[in-house]
C-alpha cells in the first residue's frame, strides 16, 4: 500500500490522467487524459515553429517578381508576427506544464489519502470544490490568466524589441526581416552621438522634471491645507472645494484651457499683460519658459490631490504638541519643521516616492501641454520639454523606431525601481516597520 503515491506519480507523469484512474477517478482521469491529448496534438504541431520563430524571426523576406509585365508580391517570414505568435504559444505551453505537474501532484495527494484508508473524492465532490472549498483559486484563474497574456506577455515582447534591429527605413516587416543584434541598441542609444546627446539632455531634464513637479505639489498641497487647518479661518469646507476643483475637472480639459490661455501669440494672459507694457512671452514657444510654464500648470493639477492626502494627516497630529511648544515659547516655523513636518514626512514619505516616481513617467502634463515642444535641432526626435516617456511615445508611433523606444522604456524602469527601492528603504516609516518585523 505504501508504493500507491508513487505508482500513480508515475503514472501520470507517462500521461496526466492516467494516476487519476488508477485513483479510481475514472471521471477525473478521462478530462486530464482529454486536456492531456488536447494540449499535445496542439503542441505537436505549433511548438516547433515557435521556437524557430522566436530564434530566427524568419529567414525569408518579402520579394517580388516578375510574372509577364506585373510584378506579384510574394510574402515571406513576417519577424514580428512570428515572435508574439512564439510568445502567445510558450505561455500556453507553460500553462499546460504547470497542468502537468498539478496532475502528478494531484495523484499522489489522492493516492496518499488512500493509503491511510481515506475515502477518495467522487468527481461531483472535486466539481463541487471549486465553487467551494477551492472558491478562491476559481475566482482568481481568469484574471491570473487576463495578467499573464495582458500584461506580462507584452513587458516580455517589449524587452525582447529592445534587442533587435526592429526600426525604420530598413527594418520593417514585412518587406524586411528583423534580426536579433543583441545590446547593439542600448550601445548606439548611450554611446552613438547623435541618439546619446538627446538620451543624457532628455534625462537630465527628466530628473529636474520630476523634481520639480513633486516639490511643487507637494509642499504647494501642504502649505494650502495648513492654511485651511488654522483655527482662525472661517467656511473651511468651502475652502476644501473650491481647491478641489482643478482635481475634479479632467486633465485634458484643464490642459487645453491651459494651452490657450498661456498661447504666446492670442493668448489672454499675453494679452492682460500687453496692458502693463509687457512684451509677449513664449509660455510654451520658448525653451525656458516653456519648461517653466509646465511646472507650474503641472501644480495645478497636482496641488489639491495633495491637499486632501495632507487635510487627513495634519488632523492625526495631536494638538497638546503645539500647546506645548507654545508654552515652551517655540516660534511658527519652530513647531513647523519640529512637530508638523515629521509627522507628515513620516506618513507621506512612500506618497512622495510614488509621486516621483509618477512624474518620471508623466505623459499627460508634457503631451497634453507643449508635445514635447519646442523642437530641438540638436535633438534625435524629440523636443525641449520631452520626458523619455514622451521621446519614446514620439520614437514609437511618429518615427518607428520601436528598438530605441523598447530601450529606453527598459531604462525607464530601471531607473524608477533603483531610486524607488532605495529611498523607500531609508524613510523612517520603512525602519520602523522592519524592526516591528
Amino acid at each position: 500500500m505504501r508504493g500507491m503515491s508513487l505508482k500513480a506519480s508515475a503514472l501520470s507523469l507517462v500521461a496526466p490522467g492516467l494516476g487519476q484512474i488508477y485513483n479510481r477517478q475514472l471521471i477525473k482521469g478521462l478530462v486530464f487524459l482529454a486536456i492531456n491529448a488536447l494540449g499535445l496534438w496542439y503542441f505537436i504541431n505549433h511548438l516547433y515553429r515557435a521556437v524557430w520563430g522566436i530564434v530566427t524571426l524568419g529567414e525569408k523576406a518579402q520579394t517580388r517578381v516578375k510574372v509577364g509585365k506585373v510584378y506579384q508580391v510574394v510574402q515571406g517570414d513576417h519577424s514580428i508576427k512570428l515572435l508574439v505568435e512564439g510568445l502567445i504559444i510558450l505561455l500556453v505551453f507553460a500553462i499546460f506544464v504547470l497542468f502537468y505537474v498539478q496532475t502528478i501532484r494531484d495523484a499522489s495527494r489522492v493516492a496518499k489519502l488512500r493509503e491511510v484508508g481515506g475515502k477518495v473524492p467522487k468527481f461531483g465532490q472535486t466539481a463541487k470544490s471549486l465553487f467551494d472549498r477551492n472558491f478562491h483559486v476559481s475566482m482568481l484563474t481568469l484574471p491570473t490568466l487576463g495578467v499573464l497574456f495582458l500584461t506580462v506577455m507584452p513587458i516580455i515582447f517589449g524587452i525582447m524589441i529592445a534587442f533587435t534591429n526592429y526600426s525604420a527605413p530598413t527594418h520593417i516587416p514585412p518587406k524586411t526581416l528583423v534580426d536579433w543584434v543583441g545590446f547593439k541598441t542600448f550601445s548606439d542609444l548611450l554611446t552613438f552621438k547623435t541618439w546619446s546627446y538627446t538620451f543624457w539632455n532628455v534625462l537630465l531634464w527628466t530628473i529636474e522634471w520630476a523634481v520639480m513637479a513633486t516639490a511643487t505639489t507637494y509642499f504647494g498641497g501642504m502649505l494650502v491645507a495648513m492654511l485651511i487647518q488654522q483655527p482662525g479661518i472661517r467656511f473651511k469646507k468651502m475652502w476644501r472645494m473650491i481647491f478641489i476643483i482643478p482635481y475634479a475637472i479632467p486633465q485634458l480639459c484643464s490642459a487645453l484651457i491651459m494651452n490657450n490661455l498661456f498661447n504666446g501669440e492670442f493668448g489672454p494672459i499675453n494679452q492682460y499683460l500687453a496692458f502693463f507694457g509687457i512684451d509677449k512671452i513664449g509660455w510654451l514657444s520658448d525653451p525656458r519658459w516653456a519648461k517653466f510654464t509646465v511646472v507650474l500648470i503641472n501644480s495645478w493639477f497636482g496641488i489639491p490631490v495633495t491637499m486632501v492626502l495632507m487635510l487627513g494627516v495634519l488632523t492625526t497630529i495631536p494638538r497638546d504638541l503645539y500647546e506645548a511648544a507654545d508654552v515652551d515659547g517655540a516660534s511658527a516655523i519652530q513647531k513647523f519643521w519640529k512637530i508638523t513636518m515629521p509627522r507628515v514626512l513620516f506618513v507621506t514619505a512612500p506618497v512622495l516616492i510614488t509621486q516621483f516616481a509618477g512624474n518620471i513617467n508623466n505623459f499627460n502634463a508634457i503631451f497634453l501641454l507643449t508635445g514635447g515642444g519646442p523642437a530641438n535641432g540638436k535633438y534625435q526626435f524629440a523636443g525641449h520639454t520631452d520626458l523619455l516617456v514622451t521621446w519614446l511615445f514620439g520614437l514609437t508611433y511618429n518615427n518607428n523606431k520601436y528598438n530605441f523606444a523598447a530601450a529606453i522604456g527598459i531604462i525607464i524602469f530601471v531607473i524608477i525601481a533603483t531610486i524607488s527601492i532605495l529611498t523607500y528603504r531609508q524613510t523612517k516609516s520603512f525602519k520602523e516597520e522592519d524592526m516591528v518585523q
